[in-house]
């Protein structure tokens, strides 16, 4: 019974007139109203979406030189995909994709085309839980739709500020590494992870944002919300990272700033998780992490057991399946180990059926929580499709490509012959089987053909001239109706 059913109660007896006085008395304190039995609250949801994570740099993925203990707690406390892919690579198609929970080439992405529309005639995952009544917060890097597409237009309440950047003074520029002295060259001495924070002390930009997830939870803990989060870091280049990160890792050579900064992520996940504990979330929050592509090789990034990456080897698997880790003590399985062929575009399907809403038309998801709790078996999806083949595009991100079952189909350019691997036995693709199994090319090929007719053409690129900035600058939080 809740209150205003006490209130509303026709009954003058003793025990009602008991309950109207408990009822009151916790109204007063402030304590929750929610009866034994009731139907819990709307679940929360983070979504921490790193950029250029490699499949093999976290401890809970086989990492033995870089410590990720928060990451690997996530883990350990939900599931662990071993096949998560992102089928619109690289950091903006990729994001588009995430956010509108299809491919992007049912929009007209096929490779970078950054400045290229989401579409708005349906929801981004944002608008989508916005119009559930969640609290939508943002904070980090965007990189989706056009200049005028930012996150407040796309569903998002409350995006957190850009802060000001630390500027380098001659001094330190002199004692820089040649490296750094040529990033910082690019932007007139302004740091690119350094910030300077509300109180005008210079902070680890990967800090800050922690910071401000814990504060928007902290402020919107009484509300079911959903967070973005998509940092900066480890995206090129790492020349920054200091001493204090770098040393708590065993990593070597250039490995070793990339190793840093992925200790800064894990820093922000321990904030977050215990964030959540201290008010009572944890069980009734979903926590998806993942990468928006594969790890880069030129800064020590790793895909081990696979090979490729962002960069060098864009047609490799390293540059298309990530480390992914679904966890919420409350509704999923821990310590457990999903295998099966699931996409970023998942995410938005498994969200909306957790809010007992359906999933949108316009999603090419499932919702994964029966696969990860166990209850249904098999991949979730049993072919995935890629096809980067924008003509201005760079061409070492073109690829053609199908995952089935243990096999990898791909070519870079359509003239190409398709090459054939079997994962499980070559996960580096060193042996092409394509002359000795010619059934299973054609399979996977007229899937190919069979999927790319149902696809829009390519889109074009308008030109908007830049309004307001997409994220605005300064301290705090800016707003749909104003700045907090």
């Amino acid at each position: 019974m809740s209150y205003s059913d006490a209130v509303s109660a026709r009954s003058e007896s003793p025990v009602t007139n008991f309950l109207l006085r408990m009822f009151g008395l916790l109204a007063v304190l402030g304590m929750p109203i929610v009866a034994e039995g009731a139907e819990s609250a709307k679940p929360n949801v983070v979504l921490v979406y790193i950029d250029d994570l490699g499949y093999g740099d976290l401890g809970s993925y086989g990492s033995d030189d870089i410590p990720t203990p928060h990451i690997d707690r996530l883990a350990r406390e939900g599931v662990l995909c071993t096949a998560s892919y992102i089928t619109n690579p690289p950091c903006c198609p990729s994001r588009c994709s995430l956010m509108m929970g299809q491919y992007g080439q049912r929009f007209g992405k096929y490779g970078m085309s950054r400045g290229l529309p989401i579409p708005e005639d349906r929801p981004t995952m944002a608008q989508f839980l916005r119009d559930q009544n969640y609290v939508t917060g943002q904070i980090g890097k965007w990189d989706i739709g056009t200049r005028r597409q930012g996150p407040l237009m796309s569903g998002f309440a409350e995006v957190a500020k850009n802060p000001p950047r630390k500027v380098y003074t001659e001094k330190e520029l002199a004692a820089a590494t040649p490296a750094l002295r040529q990033q910082l060259k690019k932007k007139k001495g302004a740091s690119k992870y350094f910030c300077l924070n509300k109180k005008g002390q210079i902070q680890w930009l990967t800090d800050y944002d922690g910071d401000s997830m814990v504060d928007f939870i902290e402020r919107h803990r009484t509300e079911p919300f959903f967070l973005y989060w998509s940092p900066e870091a480890i995206h090129s280049f790492n020349t920054e990272v200091p001493n204090e990160l770098t040393r708590r890792t065993s990593a070597k050579g250039k490995r070793r700033l990339l190793a840093g900064a992925i200790v800064s992520v894990d820093d922000q996940i321990g904030k977050l998780i215990q964030a959540l504990e201290k008010l009572d979330l944890r069980d009734n929050t979903l926590v998806i992490f993942s990468s928006d592509n594969g790890g880069n090789p030129d800064e020590g990034g790793t895909a081990t057991p696979y090979t490729g990456g962002k960069g060098g080897g864009t047609q490799k698997e390293g540059w298309v399946r990530v480390p992914t880790i679904f966890s919420m003590p409350g509704k999923l399985p821990t310590g457990t180990q999903y295998d099966g062929l699931i996409a970023n575009f998942d995410f938005y399907s498994t969200i909306a059926a957790l809010t007992e809403q359906g999933i949108p038309k316009h999603c090419d998801g499932v919702d994964l929580f029966p696969f990860l709790k166990g209850e249904q078996s098999g991949d979730a999806h049993e072919y995935l499709f890629w096809l980067n083949n924008q003509p201005d595009d760079a061409i070492r991100r073109h690829l053609i490509a199908v995952r089935w079952q243990d096999w990898r189909l791909y070519k870079k350019h359509e003239k190409d012959p398709w090459q054939l691997f079997d994962l499980t036995k070559d996960p580096r693709e060193e042996r092409d089987l394509s002359a000795s199994h010619p059934d299973v090319v054609k399979r996977l090929s007229s899937q190919h053909d069979a999927w790319v007719k149902t696809l829009t053409p390519l889109g074009e690129i308008p030109t908007v001239q830049a309004g307001k900035p997409i994220i605005p600058a300064g301290h705090g939080w800016a707003t749909a109706v104003g700045d907090r």
